[in-house]
């Protein structure tokens, strides 16, 4: 059944929830979208853009209302905005999130929120490097995956709900265990994004050993762009995203740095035969991606 909705907030109208609005206003499903943030220009453009119907600066005056608030700031953050508004919702409301963390988040925001309230931790798989709602559009989730991760406590009719609202979005829908999701993210998504910054990070460090060589970053051709897409992501959401799920990437960072050190001993043996070994095994798993 197609839902249909009142009043839905949404905290953050960036890039994610920008789209996210859009589809729901142009998909019929919420009669008034209102956008919850910080930024004043922000919130203009997004109303400019279609992607919400207004905007309010104190959440209090919106939540008594709302019946769907989708979190899509920052995931440090959401505490704190659970804090000040979450005993405002009406009992069935549903809260949905968009972060790429989940496990102990999810656990903590079920704990902050009423028992009445309905919480549905989601994960659209989607994304660009730009950021903003500027950057927003209805199309940005459609052949995406967009993983939700219930719990025990997670009502049946909601997580139903999120799932056609994803399915509306163009979404494939994939349920996962909170706990599991941080870990295939991490291997998937988060140390990938590691490793970009780092190479940038390393990029700068090799220019200053040999300044002679003037800006190494105007040699630089698609291999290293394709590489180091992902390093012009938002500092604030990538800061809180590793740090939430610090545990599970330092695990990740090793295997990866057990793996930088054996092409390290290849290298230094001048092992031909290893190293093809090895790029071919890694040349054979890059095609695997869908």
């Amino acid at each position: 059944m197609r839902p249909r909705f009142e009043k839905v907030a949404i905290v953050g109208v960036g890039l994610i929830g920008g789209s996210l609005g859009m589809i729901l206003k142009r998909e019929g499903v919420a009669r008034h979208v209102v956008g919850i943030g910080r930024s004043l220009e922000n919130l203009q453009l997004a109303l400019s853009r279609g992607a919400i119907d207004s905007y309010e600066g104190d959440p209090s005056r919106v939540m008594p209302d709302a019946e769907l608030v989708i979190l899509a700031t920052p995931v440090e953050s959401y505490a704190s905005h659970v804090r000040s508004w979450g005993k405002l919702l009406k009992p069935e409301t549903i809260v949905t999130d968009v972060g790429s963390v989940k496990g102990q988040l999810v656990e903590h925001l079920e704990s902050l929120l009423p028992p009445s309230v309905r919480f549905v931790g989601g994960h659209p798989i989607a994304g660009k490097e730009q950021t903003g709602v500027g950057a927003g559009s209805p199309e940005l989730f459609r052949g995406a995956l967009c993983i939700l991760t219930p719990t025990a406590r997670t009502d049946p009719s909601a997580l139903q709900t999120v799932e056609t609202l994803w399915q509306i979005a163009g979404s494939t829908i994939v349920i996962l265990d909170p706990f599991l999701h941080d870990w295939v993210l991490g291997a998937v998504s988060h140390l990938p994004h590691i490793v970009a910054f780092a190479l940038m990070t390393a990029l700068e460090a090799v220019q200053q050993r040999r300044p002679d060589t003037g800006d190494l970053l105007q040699y630089a051709g698609g291999g290293l762009r394709d590489t180091t897409r992902i390093a012009g992501s938002s500092p604030e959401m990538w800061r809180d995203i590793l740090l939430w799920n610090r545990e599970n990437v330092l695990a990740l960072l090793e295997a990866y740095e057990c793996e930088l050190q054996k092409f390290k001993r290849l290298l230094a043996n001048g092992d031909a035969a290893g190293l093809e070994r090895e790029i071919t095994r890694a040349r054979d798993l890059r095609r695997r991606l869908p």
